[in-house]
């Protein structure tokens, strides 16, 4: 079976250096080969940013699609082929700005593909502009006298959506955030991680430092019940989203692809989709 290495290729990553995404990518690799995947059942679907550049550094199927619309491809192409293991991957402006719709209804839906964000609070890739995540009052060149809106909680919205599984991870702490990107990917559902990524050439606000003085580890917290939806809400509330580690698990309720009529267990990717010369001739007959 595969190991993390064959999940490596030759492109070099052209993030700045200390970019968090790197960890992200690591411990992305590191949780397909503990899993002993093969990169030719993993799928890998980005969006755009600098985050959306990850497609290209993994060796599996890549696929970078366009500005925040990562989850209805991802979703596609596990609906086309249920055998492949389906990641999706983009940063807080793609999923949380233009692709918050389509996250609110992934979530809901369930479907069994896996979620990663690189959440740094800013456009990085566009140098510098404040995303929706950034914090009241954070200074970017969008705006400089300070953010006049609140931040977009991811957390608190994925809860709302019904999530079944949701974590949050640190670029810092690469164990954990392998621990928990691969508990998504075994999850049957759908799954976010979120991970605080930070941007080192453009947020000078939430680095490194600010987020291992700020972050809670919810490994402290032995009574803490994952299971529990109201407790997961409670607790995130209570930390203001800078919790990590795993935030919700559901294991009840059943991913979409289970509940489709009809839903042959033979991926369609796989199926022969022709019709005869007879049919075509009988549905030309009603439509024509």
């Amino acid at each position: 079976m595969a190991t993390v290495k064959e999940f490596r290729n030759s492109v070099r990553p052209n993030w700045c250096p200390g970019c968090g995404d790197f960890a992200v990518q690591a411990a992305m690799q590191r949780a397909l080969g503990n899993l002993d995947r093969e990169p030719e059942q993993v799928a890998i679907v980005s969006g755009i940013g600098c985050s959306g550049r990850i497609s290209g550094y993994v060796n599996a199927y890549g696929f970078h699609s366009v500005h925040g619309r990562s989850l209805p491809v991802a979703q596609g192409v596990k609906l086309a082929n249920r055998d492949l293991t389906v990641l999706a991957a983009g940063g807080d402006g793609d999923g949380f700005g233009i692709g918050l719709h389509h996250f609110v209804h992934a979530v809901r839906r369930n479907m069994d593909i896996t979620y990663i964000v690189m959440d740094n609070q800013i456009y990085g890739l566009t140098k510098g502009q404040h995303s929706p995540t950034s914090s009241f009052g954070f200074k970017a060149k969008t705006t400089p006298g300070g953010n006049i809106e609140n931040a977009v909680s991811p957390l608190q919205i994925a809860l709302a959506a019904g999530i079944t599984y949701l974590a949050q991870g640190f670029s810092h702490d690469v164990n954990q955030l392998t621990e928990l990107i691969q508990g998504g990917i075994e999850h049957k559902g759908f799954s976010l991680i979120n991970v605080f990524s930070p941007c080192v050439t453009y947020n000078k606000v939430n680095t490194y430092e600010w987020y291992k003085e700020h972050t809670v580890n919810l490994n402290t917290f032995p009574d803490y019940d994952p299971t529990n939806r109201g407790a997961a809400i409670a607790k995130v509330m209570e930390t203001d989203g800078l919790c990590t580690g795993l935030i919700m698990k559901d294991t009840e309720r059943p991913a979409f692809e289970d509940l489709i009529k009809g839903y042959r267990e033979e991926p369609v990717a796989k199926q022969d989709l022709g019709i005869s010369r007879d049919m075509f001739s009988q549905v030309m007959e009603e439509f024509a």
